[in-house]
Formats: structure tokens, C-alpha cells, sequence
């Protein structure tokens, strides 16, 4: 499939963007609750959402902002979520870990570890039982592999055949932990075995290896073949959190991963490929950083949610 690298590239700058905003935003003490940020991983989320196509849905972790922004949701109303703004995707009401936009099928970021896998399970029995031909993609990281929930989730996946994608999004630290101290396999691609289900190790720093995995993952699933499971290799560029004044990755490990950043790699693509220059892909990065400033300065205009509605939409 030809894929626009030049917009891909402009969809992860915007994302990059926006959680820098976020991280100030933290440190400013005008965000409230927990955050994590996701800079160094936006090659993972644009390459996957971008080959859904409309109807399909997407669940993600509590780290899901670049995931939910790939799927499409305005830059402002994300903004005005976290925020708490009344104006916010969920009306300022499930903050930076709960995010979600069902007009562009993005059903939700899920705080609990690997509590957004059966939810896609589910959406993609939906889509069996309703023969529409949509997919289910959800994306865990490399900790939510170590609970039963994704078991279970790949068991009945793989028993029932369902038109889903798993996304692991590998980046080598559940919370605080290495996952060489939590987990005795090297490729974590290779927990898929046994259930039946095929499964690959891709570098998602690498944003169109990603794409083209996730393509033939989708497409295999719409066919109606089932199941597949994506490991993605990838690294946090900040802590768990994205805001400890600390950091408990040994020296040098950082600098490795700095130096394969995602977007600088695909930049470099972009510009030996001819397809823009290095001045073109500054003015590009200028107007997503304007963009993201524009949204931000609207949300932050926005009111907080009426204390009388604190009770909307929390029981049904």
C-alpha cells in the first residue's frame, strides 16, 4: 500500500508536540492526577492507525494519547480532557488515562493493566456476529503480557477466530521494572504461539515497518483468517510517569534508544528519498508545534465541567 510519509511524519510531530505541551502542563501544577506520556513511541500509534480504516475501532492503555490522536480526535478536546475541561473528549471527567473518541472509533484508553483487551475482543465478536468486515486493534504494553487478562483475551481470541489485532507496544519497562526482571522470554511476539495465533517482531521505531505489518495484520483479520499479534520494539524517551525528577534506566541506555528517535529516522527517510527538503520539514514541524499552541490556548478557555453534572455519565 502507498502510504503519505510526509504526513505521517507531520502526525507524529503533532503528537511529539502535544505531549511536550502536556509535560509542561504537569510541571506547571495546571494538570491534575496521573500522567504518562508516551514521547519516543508515536511510531507505533501512527503506523497502526493508519491502516484502519472507518469502522474500525481502537483500544489502548492508560498510555494512550498518541494512539487516541492517531485515530483522528481534535487536538483541542484532548487537551481540554486532561485539562478537565467541560469541552473535553469525555467532559473532563476520565483525565489523561481515560480517553475516548467513539466518533473516530477510538473507544477508550483503559487505566487498569490489560483491561482494554477483552473490550477489543469483544468489539471484534461484534463485528462477527454483525458481518460488517471491521477490525478491532488494541494496543498493551510489555507489562500488561504478564497478566491473565491477556490470556484469556488471546485464548478466546484464537478459539473464536475474531477480527482482532494485538499491538504490544515493547518498551522494555513494566511501570518501574525491566522486563528482564519480570519476564524470562526475549520476544514477547512468541507468547502468541500458543494459542495459535502468528504473530511478528517489528522495530516500531520504524514507522513504515510498522505500517506494513499492521496492514497485512488488519487485512489478514477483515479476511476473516482471525487473530495476530504485533510486538513492537520501542522505547519511552521519559519515565513511567514522563515527570520524575529521577530515572532508573542505567547510563547509556537512554542515549542508545535518543539516537534511533522515530521521527528523526523517518525525517532523515523523508529527505533522502527526495520527497521534501530539510527546510520543508522544519516548516512542517512549525505548524504542527503552531497547531498543538493554537489548540491548547482554546481548551484552556474552555470552563470546568458544572458541578451539577458531576453524576453524568458515571452510572448507567
Amino acid at each position: 500500500m502507498t502510504v503519505d510519509v510526509v504526513a505521517m511524519l507531520a502526525s507524529m510531530l503533532r503528537i511529539r508536540a502535544f505531549e511536550d505541551r502536556i509535560f509542561d502542563l504537569v510541571n506547571d501544577g495546571r494538570i491534575h492526577g496521573p500522567v504518562h506520556l508516551g514521547q519516543g513511541q508515536e511510531a507505533v500509534s501512527v503506523g497502526v492507525c493508519g491502516a484502519l480504516r472507518e469502522g474500525d475501532t481502537m483500544t489502548s492503555s492508560h498510555r494512550g494519547h498518541a494512539a487516541v490522536l492517531a485515530m483522528g480526535a481534535p487536538v483541542d478536546r484532548t487537551f481540554g480532557e486532561l485539562l478537565g475541561r467541560a469541552q473535553g473528549l469525555c467532559g473532563g471527567k476520565g483525565g489523561s488515562a481515560h480517553l475516548a473518541d467513539v466518533s473516530v472509533g477510538a473507544y477508550g484508553s483503559i487505566a487498569t493493566v490489560g483491561g482494554q483487551l477483552p473490550i477489543a475482543c469483544g468489539q471484534a465478536l461484534a463485528s462477527q456476529y454483525l458481518r460488517t468486515d471491521t477490525v478491532a486493534v488494541t494496543f498493551c504494553g510489555d507489562g500488561a503480557t504478564n497478566t491473565g487478562t491477556f490470556h484469556e483475551s488471546l485464548n478466546l481470541a484464537a478459539t473464536w477466530r475474531l477480527p482482532v489485532v494485538f499491538v504490544v507496544e515493547n518498551n522494555h519497562y513494566g511501570g518501574y521494572s525491566p522486563l528482564t526482571s519480570t519476564t524470562p522470554i526475549e520476544r514477547l511476539a512468541d507468547r502468541a504461539v500458543s494459542y495459535g495465533i502468528p504473530s511478528v517482531w517489528v522495530d516500531g521505531n520504524d514507522v513504515l515497518s510498522v505500517r506494513d505489518v499492521a496492514d497485512e495484520a488488519v487485512e489478514r483479520a477483515r479476511g476473516g483468517a482471525g487473530p495476530m499479534l504485533i510486538e513492537a520494539d520501542t522505547f519511552l524517551q521519559r519515565g513511567h510517569l514522563g515527570i520524575e525528577a529521577t530515572d532508573v534506566r542505567p547510563e547509556g541506555e537512554l542515549e542508545f534508544w535518543m539516537a534511533r528517535d522515530p521521527i528523526n529516522r523517518l525525517a532523515r527517510t523523508v529527505v533522502g528519498a527526495g520527497r521534501a527538503s530539510v527546510d520543508q520539514l522544519a516548516k512542517i514541524r512549525d505548524q504542527m508545534v503552531a497547531e498543538v499552541d493554537a489548540a491548547l490556548t482554546t481548551a484552556l478557555s474552555w470552563p470546568e465541567p458544572d458541578a451539577e453534572e458531576r453524576f453524568d455519565n458515571v452510572w448507567a
